[in-house]
Protein backbone atom coordinates (compact mmCIF):
# COMPACT_ATOMS: atom_id res chain seq x y z
CA UNK A 1 0.00 0.00 0.00
CA UNK A 2 0.93 3.39 -1.36
CA UNK A 3 1.79 6.33 1.32
CA UNK A 4 -1.30 7.86 -0.52
CA UNK A 5 -3.35 4.94 -0.22
CA UNK A 6 -2.30 4.85 3.36
CA UNK A 7 -2.45 8.46 4.66
CA UNK A 8 -6.50 8.24 3.21
CA UNK A 9 -6.89 4.98 4.43
CA UNK A 10 -6.16 6.11 8.07
CA UNK A 11 -8.11 9.22 7.53
CA UNK A 12 -10.87 7.09 6.44
CA UNK A 13 -11.09 4.52 8.96
CA UNK A 14 -10.98 7.70 11.75
CA UNK A 15 -13.61 9.23 10.60
CA UNK A 16 -15.67 5.92 9.84
CA UNK A 17 -15.19 5.76 13.64
CA UNK A 18 -15.90 9.67 15.31
CA UNK A 19 -18.37 10.66 12.47
CA UNK A 20 -21.96 11.08 13.52
CA UNK A 21 -23.87 8.41 12.12
CA UNK A 22 -25.49 9.96 9.65
CA UNK A 23 -22.54 10.94 8.34
CA UNK A 24 -20.69 7.76 8.51
CA UNK A 25 -21.70 6.20 4.74
CA UNK A 26 -19.24 9.17 3.73
CA UNK A 27 -16.14 7.42 4.20
CA UNK A 28 -17.53 4.25 2.29
CA UNK A 29 -18.42 5.91 -0.61
CA UNK A 30 -15.28 7.88 -0.46
CA UNK A 31 -13.24 4.62 -0.52
CA UNK A 32 -15.62 3.15 -3.35
CA UNK A 33 -15.20 6.23 -5.36
CA UNK A 34 -11.54 7.18 -5.30
CA UNK A 35 -9.99 4.01 -4.75
CA UNK A 36 -8.64 1.38 -6.90
CA UNK A 37 -8.38 -2.89 -5.80
CA UNK A 38 -4.41 -2.60 -6.41
CA UNK A 39 -4.05 -0.69 -2.80
CA UNK A 40 -4.35 -3.87 -0.44
CA UNK A 41 -2.92 -5.38 2.42
CA UNK A 42 -2.64 -9.45 2.22
CA UNK A 43 -2.84 -11.27 5.01
CA UNK A 44 -1.65 -14.84 4.51
CA UNK A 45 -4.42 -15.74 1.20
CA UNK A 46 -6.82 -13.16 2.56
CA UNK A 47 -6.45 -9.79 0.91
CA UNK A 48 -7.86 -6.71 2.06
CA UNK A 49 -8.61 -4.36 0.40
CA UNK A 50 -9.03 -0.88 1.40
CA UNK A 51 -12.82 -1.01 1.08
CA UNK A 52 -12.12 -4.20 3.21
CA UNK A 53 -10.21 -2.56 5.81
CA UNK A 54 -12.79 0.14 5.93
CA UNK A 55 -15.82 -2.32 6.17
CA UNK A 56 -13.94 -4.04 9.45
CA UNK A 57 -13.57 -0.40 10.60
CA UNK A 58 -17.37 -0.48 10.21
CA UNK A 59 -18.14 -3.30 11.98
CA UNK A 60 -15.77 -2.16 14.76
CA UNK A 61 -17.95 0.83 15.10
CA UNK A 62 -21.75 -0.69 15.09
CA UNK A 63 -20.25 -3.18 17.55
CA UNK A 64 -18.97 -0.53 19.75
CA UNK A 65 -21.66 2.16 19.63
CA UNK A 66 -24.44 -0.60 19.88
CA UNK A 67 -25.97 0.26 16.35
CA UNK A 68 -28.66 -1.83 14.78
CA UNK A 69 -30.27 -2.27 11.26
CA UNK A 70 -33.65 0.00 11.19
CA UNK A 71 -36.21 -1.76 12.64
CA UNK A 72 -34.58 -5.20 13.37
CA UNK A 73 -33.79 -7.56 10.99
CA UNK A 74 -36.40 -7.74 8.07
CA UNK A 75 -37.15 -9.59 4.80
CA UNK A 76 -34.25 -9.17 2.80
CA UNK A 77 -31.64 -8.92 5.91
CA UNK A 78 -32.75 -13.12 5.93
CA UNK A 79 -32.29 -13.66 2.36
CA UNK A 80 -28.90 -11.78 2.48
CA UNK A 81 -27.51 -14.23 5.52
CA UNK A 82 -28.97 -17.13 3.90
CA UNK A 83 -26.98 -16.50 0.77
CA UNK A 84 -23.79 -16.03 2.56
CA UNK A 85 -25.10 -19.38 4.70
CA UNK A 86 -25.01 -20.81 0.93
CA UNK A 87 -21.95 -19.40 -0.09
CA UNK A 88 -19.82 -20.52 2.65
CA UNK A 89 -21.64 -24.24 2.20
CA UNK A 90 -21.55 -24.62 -1.11
CA UNK A 91 -17.49 -24.38 -1.63
CA UNK A 92 -17.36 -27.99 0.49
CA UNK A 93 -18.45 -29.30 -3.30
CA UNK A 94 -15.11 -27.63 -5.10
CA UNK A 95 -12.74 -29.82 -5.88
CA UNK A 96 -10.34 -27.85 -3.78
CA UNK A 97 -12.64 -26.56 -1.47
CA UNK A 98 -10.00 -24.47 0.64
CA UNK A 99 -9.11 -22.41 -2.14
CA UNK A 100 -12.64 -22.21 -2.88
CA UNK A 101 -13.29 -21.31 0.48
CA UNK A 102 -11.10 -18.24 1.01
CA UNK A 103 -12.51 -17.20 -2.54
CA UNK A 104 -16.20 -17.55 -1.00
CA UNK A 105 -15.44 -16.13 2.22
CA UNK A 106 -14.31 -12.37 0.11
CA UNK A 107 -17.93 -12.33 -1.39
CA UNK A 108 -19.20 -13.44 2.11
CA UNK A 109 -17.66 -10.62 3.88
CA UNK A 110 -18.03 -7.82 0.98
CA UNK A 111 -21.99 -8.35 0.22
CA UNK A 112 -22.66 -9.17 4.32
CA UNK A 113 -20.54 -5.86 5.55
CA UNK A 114 -21.34 -3.60 2.85
CA UNK A 115 -25.36 -4.28 3.31
CA UNK A 116 -25.31 -4.44 6.90
CA UNK A 117 -23.58 -1.58 7.46
CA UNK A 118 -25.56 0.46 5.35
CA UNK A 119 -28.47 -1.07 7.23
CA UNK A 120 -27.10 -0.14 10.14
CA UNK A 121 -26.42 3.73 9.04
CA UNK A 122 -30.00 4.38 7.10
CA UNK A 123 -32.10 4.97 10.19
CA UNK A 124 -34.86 7.25 8.34
CA UNK A 125 -36.10 8.71 5.06
CA UNK A 126 -34.05 11.66 5.88
CA UNK A 127 -31.02 9.16 5.95
CA UNK A 128 -31.66 8.08 2.25
CA UNK A 129 -31.63 11.30 0.64
CA UNK A 130 -28.61 12.16 2.32
CA UNK A 131 -27.00 9.09 1.41
CA UNK A 132 -28.09 9.80 -2.55
CA UNK A 133 -26.56 13.67 -2.16
CA UNK A 134 -23.46 12.04 -1.00
CA UNK A 135 -23.54 10.18 -4.06
CA UNK A 136 -24.38 12.98 -6.68
CA UNK A 137 -21.63 15.31 -5.31
CA UNK A 138 -18.42 12.29 -4.81
CA UNK A 139 -19.30 11.27 -8.66
CA UNK A 140 -18.23 14.79 -9.74
CA UNK A 141 -14.42 14.47 -9.76
CA UNK A 142 -14.72 11.02 -10.74
CA UNK A 143 -16.58 12.17 -13.74
CA UNK A 144 -14.23 14.84 -14.18
CA UNK A 145 -11.10 12.57 -13.78
CA UNK A 146 -12.47 10.17 -16.67
CA UNK A 147 -12.82 13.07 -19.13
CA UNK A 148 -9.63 14.32 -18.27
CA UNK A 149 -8.62 10.37 -19.13
CA UNK A 150 -10.69 10.79 -22.23
CA UNK A 151 -8.55 14.00 -23.62
CA UNK A 152 -5.60 13.35 -22.39
CA UNK A 153 -5.17 9.44 -22.81
CA UNK A 154 -3.71 8.91 -19.13
CA UNK A 155 -5.81 7.08 -15.89
CA UNK A 156 -4.49 9.71 -13.17
CA UNK A 157 -5.75 6.69 -10.46
CA UNK A 158 -3.22 4.97 -12.13
CA UNK A 159 -0.63 6.34 -9.23
CA UNK A 160 -2.89 3.67 -7.16
CA UNK A 161 -2.27 0.78 -8.96
CA UNK A 162 -4.79 -1.78 -10.24
CA UNK A 163 -5.52 0.50 -13.02
CA UNK A 164 -3.51 0.84 -16.32
CA UNK A 165 -2.05 4.54 -16.77
CA UNK A 166 -3.02 4.47 -20.68
CA UNK A 167 -6.67 3.79 -21.24
CA UNK A 168 -8.31 0.99 -23.28
CA UNK A 169 -8.72 1.89 -26.99
CA UNK A 170 -11.61 -0.42 -28.63
CA UNK A 171 -12.44 0.37 -32.39
CA UNK A 172 -10.82 3.79 -32.34
CA UNK A 173 -12.68 4.96 -29.14
CA UNK A 174 -10.64 5.42 -25.82
CA UNK A 175 -12.50 3.76 -22.80
CA UNK A 176 -12.35 5.52 -19.74
CA UNK A 177 -12.40 3.69 -16.40
CA UNK A 178 -11.29 6.20 -13.38
CA UNK A 179 -10.90 3.92 -10.48
CA UNK A 180 -13.05 1.05 -11.62
CA UNK A 181 -11.63 -2.15 -12.85
CA UNK A 182 -12.81 -1.67 -16.39
CA UNK A 183 -14.51 0.81 -18.19
CA UNK A 184 -18.06 -0.54 -18.31
CA UNK A 185 -17.96 -0.52 -14.60
CA UNK A 186 -17.74 2.63 -14.28
CA UNK A 187 -19.54 3.50 -16.89
CA UNK A 188 -22.34 1.35 -14.96
CA UNK A 189 -21.99 2.86 -11.75
CA UNK A 190 -22.73 6.14 -13.17
CA UNK A 191 -26.00 4.88 -14.88
CA UNK A 192 -27.19 3.05 -11.94
CA UNK A 193 -26.82 5.86 -9.78
CA UNK A 194 -28.44 8.06 -11.83
CA UNK A 195 -32.23 7.38 -10.37
CA UNK A 196 -31.14 7.74 -7.40
CA UNK A 197 -30.26 11.61 -7.96
CA UNK A 198 -33.70 11.96 -9.86
CA UNK A 199 -35.34 10.88 -6.82
CA UNK A 200 -33.90 13.70 -4.94
CA UNK A 201 -34.50 16.96 -7.74
CA UNK A 202 -37.11 18.54 -5.44
CA UNK A 203 -35.18 18.55 -2.23
CA UNK A 204 -31.68 18.99 -3.63
CA UNK A 205 -31.70 20.32 -6.77
CA UNK A 206 -28.53 21.51 -7.26
CA UNK A 207 -26.65 18.42 -5.92
CA UNK A 208 -28.82 16.37 -8.22
CA UNK A 209 -28.22 18.30 -11.29
CA UNK A 210 -24.46 18.30 -10.41
CA UNK A 211 -24.86 14.88 -9.86
CA UNK A 212 -26.99 13.58 -12.74
CA UNK A 213 -24.82 15.75 -15.20
CA UNK A 214 -21.50 13.49 -13.54
CA UNK A 215 -23.32 10.23 -14.06
CA UNK A 216 -24.15 10.89 -17.61
CA UNK A 217 -20.29 11.93 -17.97
CA UNK A 218 -19.48 9.16 -16.68
CA UNK A 219 -21.54 6.86 -18.89
CA UNK A 220 -20.41 8.87 -22.46
CA UNK A 221 -16.51 8.76 -21.34
CA UNK A 222 -16.65 5.03 -20.71
CA UNK A 223 -17.17 4.24 -24.18
CA UNK A 224 -19.45 0.93 -23.43
CA UNK A 225 -23.16 -0.03 -24.95
CA UNK A 226 -23.86 -1.50 -21.43
CA UNK A 227 -24.05 1.35 -19.34
CA UNK A 228 -25.73 3.37 -22.15
CA UNK A 229 -28.20 0.75 -22.02
CA UNK A 230 -28.48 0.74 -18.60
CA UNK A 231 -29.73 4.99 -19.11
CA UNK A 232 -32.01 3.70 -21.39
CA UNK A 233 -33.50 1.42 -19.08
CA UNK A 234 -33.27 3.87 -16.66
CA UNK A 235 -35.24 6.76 -17.96
CA UNK A 236 -37.43 3.99 -18.96
CA UNK A 237 -38.49 3.42 -15.54
CA UNK A 238 -38.55 7.08 -14.70
CA UNK A 239 -41.18 7.77 -17.02
CA UNK A 240 -43.32 5.31 -16.21
CA UNK A 241 -43.82 7.01 -12.98
CA UNK A 242 -46.55 8.72 -14.77
CA UNK A 243 -48.40 5.19 -15.45
CA UNK A 244 -47.26 4.01 -12.36
CA UNK A 245 -50.48 2.08 -11.30
CA UNK A 246 -50.50 -0.46 -14.34
CA UNK A 247 -46.98 -1.67 -13.36
CA UNK A 248 -48.45 -5.00 -12.81
CA UNK A 249 -49.48 -4.94 -16.33
CA UNK A 250 -46.15 -4.13 -17.52
CA UNK A 251 -44.63 -6.85 -16.14
CA UNK A 252 -46.86 -9.88 -17.12
CA UNK A 253 -46.87 -7.93 -20.93
CA UNK A 254 -43.30 -7.98 -20.59
CA UNK A 255 -43.03 -11.83 -19.50
CA UNK A 256 -45.74 -12.75 -22.38
CA UNK A 257 -44.01 -10.69 -25.04
CA UNK A 258 -41.25 -12.23 -24.61
CA UNK A 259 -42.01 -15.53 -25.00
CA UNK A 260 -43.80 -15.15 -28.01
CA UNK A 261 -40.40 -13.51 -29.16
CA UNK A 262 -38.97 -17.12 -28.69
CA UNK A 263 -41.96 -18.95 -30.48
CA UNK A 264 -41.07 -16.33 -33.58
CA UNK A 265 -37.33 -15.99 -33.74
CA UNK A 266 -35.55 -18.29 -34.91
CA UNK A 267 -32.39 -17.74 -32.04
CA UNK A 268 -33.68 -17.58 -28.58
CA UNK A 269 -35.36 -14.11 -28.19
CA UNK A 270 -32.06 -12.88 -25.77
CA UNK A 271 -30.07 -13.25 -28.75
CA UNK A 272 -31.59 -9.66 -29.13
CA UNK A 273 -28.66 -8.51 -27.24
CA UNK A 274 -26.34 -9.27 -29.96
CA UNK A 275 -27.86 -6.83 -32.38
CA UNK A 276 -26.83 -4.45 -29.78
CA UNK A 277 -23.71 -1.42 -30.72
CA UNK A 278 -24.42 1.24 -29.69
CA UNK A 279 -20.97 2.77 -29.26
CA UNK A 280 -19.07 0.26 -31.55
CA UNK A 281 -17.13 -2.77 -30.59
CA UNK A 282 -19.87 -4.31 -28.16
CA UNK A 283 -19.72 -7.47 -27.20
CA UNK A 284 -23.35 -8.10 -27.56
CA UNK A 285 -22.95 -11.76 -29.07
CA UNK A 286 -20.65 -13.19 -26.58
CA UNK A 287 -23.60 -12.07 -23.93
CA UNK A 288 -25.89 -14.12 -25.68
CA UNK A 289 -24.03 -17.10 -26.55
CA UNK A 290 -22.95 -16.89 -23.28
CA UNK A 291 -26.36 -17.68 -21.47
CA UNK A 292 -26.82 -20.40 -24.33
CA UNK A 293 -23.62 -21.94 -23.34
CA UNK A 294 -24.14 -21.66 -19.47
CA UNK A 295 -28.19 -23.74 -20.25
CA UNK A 296 -26.04 -26.24 -22.26
CA UNK A 297 -23.41 -26.75 -19.40
CA UNK A 298 -26.12 -26.66 -16.56
CA UNK A 299 -25.41 -30.21 -15.41
CA UNK A 300 -21.60 -28.68 -14.41
CA UNK A 301 -23.25 -25.79 -12.09
CA UNK A 302 -26.48 -26.10 -11.52
CA UNK A 303 -25.96 -27.75 -7.93
CA UNK A 304 -23.02 -25.75 -6.25
CA UNK A 305 -21.26 -24.00 -9.48
CA UNK A 306 -18.23 -25.14 -11.22
CA UNK A 307 -14.52 -24.16 -11.34
CA UNK A 308 -14.43 -24.91 -15.00
CA UNK A 309 -15.94 -22.47 -17.61
CA UNK A 310 -13.25 -22.80 -20.18
CA UNK A 311 -15.32 -25.04 -22.75
CA UNK A 312 -18.43 -22.69 -22.39
CA UNK A 313 -16.51 -20.61 -25.04
CA UNK A 314 -14.42 -20.74 -27.92
CA UNK A 315 -12.26 -18.19 -26.05
CA UNK A 316 -11.14 -17.56 -22.69
CA UNK A 317 -9.73 -14.83 -20.65
CA UNK A 318 -6.08 -13.77 -19.89
CA UNK A 319 -6.30 -14.30 -15.94
CA UNK A 320 -7.35 -17.30 -16.07
CA UNK A 321 -7.27 -20.86 -18.01
CA UNK A 322 -9.90 -22.32 -16.72
CA UNK A 323 -12.29 -20.22 -17.21
CA UNK A 324 -14.51 -17.82 -19.89
CA UNK A 325 -15.40 -14.47 -19.52
CA UNK A 326 -18.61 -14.36 -17.49
CA UNK A 327 -20.19 -11.23 -18.28
CA UNK A 328 -23.48 -11.87 -16.62
CA UNK A 329 -23.80 -11.18 -12.81
CA UNK A 330 -26.65 -13.65 -12.62
CA UNK A 331 -24.57 -16.39 -14.19
CA UNK A 332 -21.33 -15.19 -12.56
CA UNK A 333 -23.83 -16.35 -9.23
CA UNK A 334 -24.36 -19.74 -10.94
CA UNK A 335 -20.76 -20.17 -11.21
CA UNK A 336 -19.42 -19.63 -8.11
CA UNK A 337 -22.17 -21.01 -6.07
CA UNK A 338 -25.00 -23.04 -8.11
CA UNK A 339 -28.40 -22.20 -8.97
CA UNK A 340 -29.73 -21.94 -5.93
CA UNK A 341 -26.66 -18.57 -5.33
CA UNK A 342 -28.15 -17.21 -8.56
CA UNK A 343 -31.83 -17.67 -7.14
CA UNK A 344 -30.89 -16.55 -3.66
CA UNK A 345 -29.54 -13.36 -5.75
CA UNK A 346 -32.24 -12.78 -7.92
CA UNK A 347 -34.53 -12.77 -4.83
CA UNK A 348 -32.66 -9.71 -3.49
CA UNK A 349 -34.65 -7.50 -6.34
CA UNK A 350 -37.41 -9.17 -6.32
CA UNK A 351 -37.89 -8.63 -2.77
CA UNK A 352 -36.82 -4.88 -3.13
CA UNK A 353 -39.33 -4.52 -6.23
CA UNK A 354 -41.71 -5.73 -3.83
CA UNK A 355 -40.94 -3.71 -0.84
CA UNK A 356 -41.07 -0.50 -3.30
CA UNK A 357 -44.53 -0.94 -4.00
CA UNK A 358 -45.74 -1.61 -0.61
CA UNK A 359 -43.50 1.66 0.78
CA UNK A 360 -46.18 3.24 -2.16
CA UNK A 361 -48.85 1.89 -0.64
CA UNK A 362 -47.64 3.06 3.09
CA UNK A 363 -45.62 6.14 2.72
CA UNK A 364 -47.42 9.52 2.47
CA UNK A 365 -47.59 10.95 -0.79
CA UNK A 366 -44.63 12.93 -0.48
CA UNK A 367 -42.34 10.42 -0.30
CA UNK A 368 -43.40 8.12 -3.36
CA UNK A 369 -41.60 10.09 -6.14
CA UNK A 370 -38.26 9.67 -4.40
CA UNK A 371 -39.04 5.34 -3.48
CA UNK A 372 -40.38 5.22 -7.47
CA UNK A 373 -36.63 6.10 -8.20
CA UNK A 374 -35.10 3.84 -5.40
CA UNK A 375 -37.23 1.17 -7.40
CA UNK A 376 -35.90 2.42 -10.61
CA UNK A 377 -32.20 2.46 -9.33
CA UNK A 378 -33.10 -1.55 -8.70
CA UNK A 379 -34.41 -2.09 -12.50
CA UNK A 380 -31.50 -0.66 -13.70
CA UNK A 381 -29.34 -3.07 -11.70
CA UNK A 382 -31.35 -5.75 -12.95
CA UNK A 383 -30.95 -4.70 -16.47
CA UNK A 384 -26.97 -4.20 -16.15
CA UNK A 385 -26.32 -7.58 -14.55
CA UNK A 386 -27.13 -8.95 -17.84
CA UNK A 387 -24.49 -7.21 -19.08
CA UNK A 388 -21.42 -7.38 -16.47
CA UNK A 389 -20.25 -8.68 -13.10
CA UNK A 390 -19.89 -6.58 -10.70
CA UNK A 391 -15.97 -7.57 -8.97
CA UNK A 392 -14.71 -4.26 -7.88
CA UNK A 393 -15.57 -1.78 -5.75
CA UNK A 394 -18.73 -1.16 -8.15
CA UNK A 395 -20.67 -3.66 -6.14
CA UNK A 396 -21.03 -1.69 -3.14
CA UNK A 397 -23.80 0.32 -5.09
CA UNK A 398 -25.77 -2.41 -5.72
CA UNK A 399 -26.14 -3.71 -1.99
CA UNK A 400 -26.24 -0.15 -0.96
CA UNK A 401 -29.40 0.32 -2.94
CA UNK A 402 -30.82 -2.49 -1.49
CA UNK A 403 -29.74 -1.96 1.89
CA UNK A 404 -31.57 1.62 1.30
CA UNK A 405 -34.99 -0.02 0.25
CA UNK A 406 -34.66 -2.66 3.34
CA UNK A 407 -34.12 0.14 5.54
CA UNK A 408 -36.95 2.21 4.35
CA UNK A 409 -39.63 -0.77 4.68
CA UNK A 410 -38.29 -1.61 8.23
CA UNK A 411 -38.64 1.97 9.03
CA UNK A 412 -42.06 2.48 7.29
CA UNK A 413 -43.69 -0.65 9.02
CA UNK A 414 -42.44 0.47 12.65
CA UNK A 415 -44.34 3.79 11.82
CA UNK A 416 -47.41 2.18 10.64
CA UNK A 417 -47.38 0.09 13.89
CA UNK A 418 -47.03 3.21 16.06
CA UNK A 419 -49.41 5.57 14.12
CA UNK A 420 -51.29 3.68 11.37
CA UNK A 421 -53.20 6.55 10.60
CA UNK A 422 -51.05 8.75 9.51
CA UNK A 423 -49.80 6.62 6.61
CA UNK A 424 -51.43 5.68 3.41
CA UNK A 425 -52.52 6.96 0.30
CA UNK A 426 -55.31 8.02 -0.77
CA UNK A 427 -55.26 5.73 -4.36
CA UNK A 428 -54.79 1.88 -2.84
CA UNK A 429 -55.34 0.11 -5.77
CA UNK A 430 -52.74 1.70 -7.66
CA UNK A 431 -50.25 0.83 -5.39
CA UNK A 432 -51.43 -2.68 -5.36
CA UNK A 433 -50.83 -2.92 -8.34
CA UNK A 434 -47.33 -1.77 -7.87
CA UNK A 435 -45.39 -4.57 -7.54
Amino acid sequence: MNPIAATFLVVAALALLVLPRKWAPLPLLVGACYMTLGQAVDLGPFRFTVIRILVLTGLVRVLARGERPAGGLFGLDWLVMVWGGWVLLSSAFHPDPGETLTFHLGMFYNVLGIYFLFRCFCQSFDDAIRIAKMIAILLVPVALEMLSEKLLHRNLFAVLGGVGEEPTIRNGRLRAQGPFAVSILAGTVGAVCAPLLVGIWRKEPLAARVGLAACLLMVVTCASSGPLLSVFAGIAALAFWRWRRFTRHVWVAAIVGYLLLDLVMKAPAYYLVARVDLVGGSTGYHRAALIQSSIEHINEWWFAGTDYTRDWMPYGVGWSEDHADITNHYLGQGVRGGLLLMLLFMSFLWWGFRAAGQLLRLRPPQDHFFVWCVGAALFVHAVSCTSIAYFDQSFIFIYLTLAVTASLRAITSEEVAKSPETVGIADEEMAANVV
